[in-house]
């Protein structure tokens, strides 16, 4: 039995654990009730007489450092600090600044969750299109001014390739692959050859939206745009059409809101008149519907759009459109409170 006791001891000094699992099962292996100390103790009643003092001394040394080297085991794991790997631990300790929605990323959604609310979704198309979902199906004619290389960027050595000059052709792309009732809204990236200045540049945003079902009217746009109206510049806004002309909508006509910074009685901004363009609209052509197989005889539509750096401009008094695309931190910190 001493050698027995010996050995224990020689093992308890030796003893490691990786886990909180490996240390609970050393404590039951040496000093559970049925462990090997406590079999040991047990044992001991049978240890002869002159024997008992020795075996005994070195049975509560076995014990004793056995419970020491489970606590002292366990203490480390309690006071081991654990880190993420992927944690950066040579990042600054001081708060870094949150980001922010850009202001065109802000007005877009607002204007697509006023569209959700009258039941369109959001479609997508892309950004390098052909000629007949930009223009021919839209019913420009050949020698429409916007075929111009002087408005459009035409992809080299392709003529009937370019960069799409307004969402409309996703509008295009959804009717021929879809029969009415269709209710989309087209917010995207657009592109203009035009020269670099604060009133224009060559790359802006767009939303289109697209209604097209059975007997729909004019009066249904007209409700359709006053809705718009009030949700996006407030209860108090008023809105005049007046008549205008796009190849793809027939009868066209361009709207006003009243001025949100004068109320309507005349500003600088409005240019004193009281009223502020914001977009362009119009029942669509038969042509268009004809083109994107629907039958014009059976099916009417309206469509709109507006450009996104216009209606934010309205909204925040950015006059300077060179702005939204500078990725300028002291411009964008301005918008932290619109998100």
């Amino acid at each position: 039995m001493l050698e027995k006791i010996k050995s224990l001891l020689r093992e308890i000094e030796d003893l490691k654990a990786t886990n909180a699992e490996e240390l609970e099962a050393l404590r039951i292996k040496y000093l559970s009730k049925k462990g090997e100390i406590s079999t040991l103790m047990n044992d001991f009643r049978n240890v002869a007489s002159e024997q008992k003092r020795e075996v005994g001394k070195l049975l509560n040394e076995l014990k004793t450092n056995t419970q020491d080297k489970i606590n002292e085991l366990k203490d480390r794991f309690e006071n081991t600090q654990t880190f993420d790997e992927n944690v950066d631990l040579t990042r600054t300790a001081y708060p870094i600044d949150l980001g922010t929605r850009h202001p065109i990323s802000i007005v877009k959604k607002e204007i697509c969750d006023i569209f959700a609310r009258l039941g369109f979704s959001i479609a997508e198309g892309p950004e390098i299109e052909d000629d007949w979902h930009v223009f021919s199906s839209l019913n420009f004619a050949a020698d429409h001014p916007a075929r111009d290389m002087q408005d459009t960027f035409f992809i080299q050595h392709h003529p009937d390739i370019l960069l799409r000059t307004h969402t409309s052709s996703v509008q295009t792309r959804v009717m021929e692959q879809q029969q009415p009732p269709i209710r989309i809204i087209c917010p995207g990236r657009v592109y203009r050859n035009e020269a670099i200045s604060y009133r224009a540049h060559c790359f802006f945003h767009q939303v289109e939206a697209l209604y097209i079902d059975k007997n729909v009217s004019f009066t249904d746009l007209k409700q359709a745009l006053l809705f718009f109206a009030k949700e996006l510049f407030g209860a108090n806004t008023n809105i005049r059409l007046r008549p205008s002309y796009f190849p793809f909508t027939e009868p066209s006509a361009e709207m006003d809101i009243s001025c949100n910074l004068c109320g309507g009685k005349g500003c600088p901004f409005c240019k004193y008149t009281g009223w502020v363009e914001i977009l362009g609209c119009g029942m669509v052509d038969p042509n268009v519907l004809d083109n994107c197989g629907i039958d014009s005889n059976v099916y009417s539509g309206y469509a709109l759009g507006m450009g996104i750096e216009r209606i934010t401009n309205l909204k925040y008094q950015v006059k300077d459109l060179r702005m939204f695309s500078e990725n300028d931190i002291r411009f964008l910190r301005q918008f932290e409170s619109a998100n």
